[in-house]
């Protein structure tokens, strides 16, 4: 037998199908359709490597889902996907849809946000409290180390997006003449248009940001 992506294929004369299920935060996000295309791409050149038909069943939500994200996870275990990769919108409502899956025999990993106390695999991803501190670091350099900054964050309750905000906080402190506008966190649904306008109506309040850690 041969492992692809920690799902176990068999040799023979005949292809074996391997089903992997994708699941990412929303397809309106360009981040996921470049994950999407790259997906296709390396089941076109493993599939031949190991002699089976790689099919990636893509469940994305149009638009930041955890609800929708959790019953694409269970309806593409009950249908016999063997693996599935996942990228949490909320760990909470991921996890009981990502252990059922392991039940029922699908291998779950997750890439870009975790969900770390689910029954996952594995996660693969960005060490995303190292992000937020070098993103703030790039940014005191670029403010002179002073001034009044916000924090645009994205979805709130996205585990990756929570720790790279956990990393700017805690590079702040390296920086005691740059300070964060009282309640200048703004959290936006994932889409251009929305971090956009996030941002545009905070500056209008706030003309007093000088600058943005945009994670």
């Amino acid at each position: 037998a041969l492992l692809i992506a920690g799902v176990s294929v068999a040799h023979g004369a005949d292809k074996k199908k391997v089903v992997i299920g994708l699941v990412a935060k929303s397809q309106s996000n360009p981040v996921f359709q470049a994950a999407y295309a790259g997906a296709k791409d390396a089941a076109k050149e493993l599939g031949p490597q190991y002699g089976v038909d790689v099919e990636i069943d893509w469940q994305t939500p149009p638009d930041e889902d955890a609800q929708k994200q959790a019953e694409a996870i269970e309806q593409l275990a009950r249908g016999g996907a063997q693996g599935i990769a996942v990228s949490c919108t909320d760990a909470n409502t991921c996890t009981p849809a990502i252990n059922k899956a392991v039940e029922l025999g699908s291998v779950v990993m997750c890439f870009d946000s975790d969900a770390p106390r689910s029954k996952r695999m594995c996660y693969y991803g960005t060490d995303d409290v190292t992000c937020g501190k070098l993103v703030m670091a790039e940014l005191a350099r670029v403010m002179n180390d002073k001034g009044t900054m916000a924090i645009l964050a994205g979805n709130q309750t996205g585990p990756n997006l929570q720790k790279r905000v956990q990393g700017v906080k805690e590079e702040m402190k390296n920086h005691p003449n740059i300070k964060l506008l009282p309640d200048g966190i703004f959290y936006h649904p994932e889409a251009p248009e929305q971090a956009s306008e996030a941002v545009n109506t905070a500056q209008s309040t706030h003309p007093e940001i000088e600058g943005w850690a945009m994670i």
